[in-house]
């Protein structure tokens, strides 16, 4: 089975989960990864979803939010990724990013720029 590329979709933006200014406070991005193909997807296949930092060129991407959600499911996939806003840098640049692999193979991944928007402006 070739790669091919995963586009996301992000449903929702970002939801505040608390209105306080506790060190508790916390925010969440949710959506659906999805692929183009008609094919099922294997039943152990997982989904992985990670957010991301992706402001320095020519550096490794700082992860601020992951999720590995279980096989068995089948696209659209659900996520939600919760994130500390105090990580979240005025500036910088955010990104999603996907990928769906079985037994250790990679099967998709989301190859084009992903970007969202953590700053309440959009």
């Amino acid at each position: 089975m070739k790669l091919t590329a995963l586009p996301l979709l992000l449903m929702a933006g970002v939801l505040a989960a608390c209105a306080s200014n506790s060190p508790s406070q916390h925010a969440s991005l949710s959506g659906e990864v999805f692929y183009l193909q008609r094919i099922a997807l294997p039943p152990g296949a997982q989904v992985s979803v990670s957010l991301q930092d992706v402001s320095l060129a020519n550096a490794p991407a700082v992860e601020l939010a992951s999720q590995t959600l279980p096989g068995g499911q089948q696209v659209p996939v659900a996520f939600k990724l919760d994130y500390d806003p105090q990580k979240v840098k005025p500036g910088h640049s955010y990104a999603v990013s996907a990928r769906i692999e079985n037994a250790g193979r990679l099967l998709f991944i989301s190859t084009e720029r992903h970007g969202v928007k953590l700053d309440g402006s959009d």
